[in-house]
């Protein structure tokens, strides 16, 4: 069966098609670095790297994008809380490493490259002057805007005319503007006070201080900042080139980020932006949208830390990517319920196949069909546009049928044992999990045992026992905890 995608741009089911037969260019929008991540983040991020790992199941190279947004007031307006730095860039490089290591807890995939605003300004200047000489933008107080009049399918991804748009951007650019629905590619000046008071946290500078370390750079119109859209145009054509294949991202971004980014990005290359869009639902709690603005969220990292990285994982696979899901602990209970039966039904059938009363000359004709019927309702699944759910349910399935075979016989079919353990490994890691043991354990509890060892490490050193010192950071070191010396102690990095 040929993959079929749900392309947001048709509203239908169309059959996937690279541009090159061999490779697929998927991009995806990623975070503004302002807050943890939490787990409408890591919904959209799993089922990325779902897709990610069946392409490449499939037989593509995969040429995965995911940027970072590290240019934002509502970085700026954490400026100075807590441990997070003291401008914006700072504060910026802090969310990333915290995200960089959610996005390692929960066995994701690495991308190509994770592109940031602050470093691709030149290809976004570039990006705008050529839409300025080409007649889609025009120069308004320093500002430069997108003529959305100018664009004739503008609309066509989000269901939407013109005129059914009142406005976009800040109620003060209206006046700069010459359509109430014209967006802003490069915003004169660095960032207002009162922008940032809208998003500051108790404890962060205030505004006023925090909008001096906002980053601005030198543009033919003038000192600025780029607007949010034209951002994942310039990162995207840079990587990935003018066209990309698959464009992922949340199903907020619909309008007005994604509607934007085909208008500009198109209107610049006479070439189609991207040839299919993909939109992951809302991730809900409390039947609100979970998100960081409104505060109720669950962070990825305490997730994993309570529940670990395969049964976050197979509760955020229990639905498919473009259907609603609930947040609720009965949701978590029944997911920890099901990751307990995979890697039960694992861990028995890997002993079996281990044991003295598994045979080369038993054949078990029912567990071998319905491991050719798990491989066989997988791949349709997945084939029917990611369909996670029912896929995890094929794994399930398995898991049962081999529970059936231990428990209705004395003698094991080792083939059939070894082929069912071979299906749950293979189509359980294109979910991401891992039926190795979690990949982090108890973080809290291994960052407690590291920190005491560094404890008895001090004291070494502090007695004058460096050789004693040395070789407790180098059996850290053996079990893969980074440890760094400083003049303020030891800091570590857990594998």
């Amino acid at each position: 069966m040929t993959l079929h995608v749900t392309n947001t741009l048709t509203g239908e089911p169309e059959p996937f098609e690279p541009q090159d037969p061999d490779d697929v260019t998927l991009y995806y929008c990623g975070l503004t670095v302002s807050d943890p991540p939490h787990l409408g983040h890591a919904r959209s991020w799993v089922h990325v790297d779902v897709m990610h790992r069946w392409l490449a199941h499939l037989g593509y190279g995969v040429r995965h994008v995911e940027n970072f947004t590290d240019v934002n007031e509502k970085i700026v307006a954490r400026v100075g809380e807590d441990d997070l730095g003291d401008s914006e860039a700072e504060v910026a490089h802090s969310y990333v490493a915290r995200t960089i290591d959610d996005m390692r807890s929960l066995n994701l995939l690495r991308a190509e490259v994770y592109p940031r605003v602050s470093e691709h300004v030149p290809e976004i200047l570039d990006l705008i002057e050529t839409l300025v000489e080409k007649g889609y933008a025009y120069e308004s107080n320093g500002s430069v805007y997108f003529d959305v009049t100018t664009f004739d399918d503008y609309g066509a991804l989000s269901n939407q005319s013109i005129t059914d748009i009142e406005s976009q951007g800040d109620p003060d650019e209206r006046s700069e503007k010459r359509h109430p629905a014209d967006f802003a590619l490069w915003k004169a000046d660095g960032v207002s006070p009162a922008a940032v008071e809208e998003h500051r946290h108790e404890g962060a500078a205030p505004a006023s201080d925090s909008c001096e370390t906002a980053q601005t750079w030198d543009s033919p119109w003038g000192e600025g900042r780029p607007g949010w859209h034209i951002e994942c145009s310039a990162m995207s054509m840079t990587h990935l080139g003018e066209t990309i294949d698959l464009h992922v991202g949340g199903r907020d971004l619909v309008f007005p980020h994604h509607e934007n980014e085909i208008a500009q990005s198109e209107a610049a290359t006479d070439q189609q932006f991207a040839r299919y869009w993909l939109h992951c639902e809302l991730f809900e709690l409390d039947e609100e949208k979970m998100s960081s603005s409104l505060g109720n969220f669950v962070t990825v990292a305490d997730a994993v830390d309570r529940w670990g990285p395969n049964v976050v994982r197979t509760f955020l696979t229990a639905g498919a990517y473009n259907s609603s899901q609930i947040y609720s602990e009965e949701a978590i209970d029944e997911a920890e319920r099901r990751w307990e039966r995979l890697a039960r039904a694992h861990e028995d059938a890997i002993d079996a196949l281990d044991s003295p009363d598994a045979h080369a000359k038993v054949t078990d004709d029912d567990l071998r069909a319905v491991i050719d019927d798990t491989v066989a309702a997988f791949s349709a699944a997945m084939n029917d546009d990611f369909n996670t759910r029912e896929a995890q349910t094929a794994l399930l399935d398995l898991a049962s049928a081999l529970n059936r075979h231990r428990e209705s016989t004395d003698a094991f079919d080792y083939v059939g044992l070894r082929r069912g353990v071979d299906a749950l490994e293979t189509y359980g890691s294109i979910l991401g999990l891992s039926f190795d043991g979690d990949a982090t354990g108890d973080v809290s509890l291994a960052g407690e045992l590291v920190e005491l060892l560094l404890s008895v490490r001090e004291q070494e050193r502090a007695a004058g026992n460096y050789e004693r010192a040395d070789e407790l950071r180098d059996e850290l070191g053996a079990l893969g905890v980074d440890v760094q010396d400083s003049d303020d102690g030891p800091s570590y990095r857990l594998p």
